[in-house]
């Protein structure tokens, strides 16, 4: 298994953009990606697609919106493991106030 660092650091070294365009390329392509993500699941529905047919394509749309976050985070000076471990907490401390559901970023 990779852990986060690791992936990281080796998404950044396949990284070929201008570093003019940091950030804002990595975050176009991450939601270009995410789309993509999204586009599958809704092929599945329309048309009755099972998972298991569309689980490698989804795999492989996932593994592109991970190398954009990478390489995003990189380029806001921020860890990937950093976000994952904020994430978990931020959504832990959800859970144990009972605020798993609704909306809003401060729940």
């Amino acid at each position: 298994m990779i852990d986060f660092a690791t992936y990281q650091r080796t998404a950044l070294t396949t990284a070929v953009y201008p570093k003019k365009y940091a950030v804002s390329y990595p975050a176009l392509g991450l939601a270009e990606e995410a789309g993509e993500v999204a586009g599958k699941i809704k092929k599945m529905m329309r048309d009755g697609i099972p998972l298991d047919e569309q689980k490698e394509k989804i795999e492989s749309e996932m593994g592109d919106v991970l190398w954009y976050l990478a390489n995003l985070a990189y380029d806001c000076g921020i860890s990937l493991e950093v976000v994952a471990e904020k994430n978990i907490e931020k959504v832990k401390d959800r859970q144990v106030r009972g605020q798993l559901h609704g909306e809003g970023d401060n729940r």
